[in-house]
């Protein structure tokens, strides 16, 4: 008969095991990702993962599981499909033998991690949802969050800066991922909200650095705009 010692033990290995296996599948599908949506992102959310579940006690794996696979097929770089992703993530975690009750949870991740112009934003949210939200979100804003909107500006043919366009509020997702609207805007319309949109203790203690940094930078930004720096 197996020790409960034994039975925790085989599974936190197995465990590992799935993530050892989304992590190679993520990695794979992201190998042509957009710089600010690429391995080195997922990388950096997990990170920020690991920092909050220090504090707040929630499903590790769930958490992990869902980070792994929540850029895979990002709307964004879909045509704003957003059953894509879902439907290769949820197919994979089935092949893999994941179980019916953690695809669940993880899929809840996976459908309602992405900010999307802080439109559809998930209701009731389990603790582990909202930790893969804040990861993500912490990786949105400061000095990785100003690299990776300018990064995406570029890519995808944005203004850095248009004096005569202003930031402005969009009745849906749809109108969100359509904006034309220039990287200085995109603070205004996301990264600025962000801090406010966390959901734990951690992320918001977290975030405020990161926050006043991008609130300087913008400073120094219309400074130097101006003639003034």
């Amino acid at each position: 008969m197996i020790s409960r010692c034994e039975y925790l033990s085989i599974d936190l290995m197995k465990k590992k095991q799935l993530r050892s296996k989304a992590e190679k599948f993520a990695k794979n599908m992201l190998r042509d990702a957009e710089g600010g949506h690429d391995w080195n992102h997922i990388e950096r959310v997990l990170e920020n993962a690991k920092m909050i579940l220090k504090k707040e006690k929630a499903n590790k794996h769930i958490v992990l599981l869902g980070i792994l696979l929540h850029d895979i097929a990002d709307p964004k770089f879909q045509g704003g499909d957003e059953s894509k992703g879902i439907k290769i993530s949820s197919a994979f975690l089935e092949e893999i033998g994941v179980d019916k009750t953690t695809r669940k949870q993880v899929m809840e991740i996976v459908k309602g991690i992405s900010y999307k112009g802080g439109h559809n934003e998930v209701k009731e949210k389990s603790l582990e949802l909202q930790i893969a939200q804040d990861a993500d979100r912490l990786d949105a804003i400061g000095a990785i969050g100003i690299a990776r909107a300018f990064n995406y500006g570029g890519f995808s043919g944005r203004k850095i800066f248009d004096p005569d366009q202003k930031p402005r509020d969009y009745k849906d997702v749809k109108e969100y991922r359509l904006s034309d609207s220039s990287t200085i805007n995109h603070f205004y319309e996301k990264l600025l909200k962000l801090k406010d949109a966390l959901n734990t203790k951690t992320a918001k203690k977290m975030a405020k650095n990161r926050h006043e940094f991008m609130v300087s930078y913008l400073q120094q930004f219309y400074d130097e705009v101006n003639g003034n720096a």
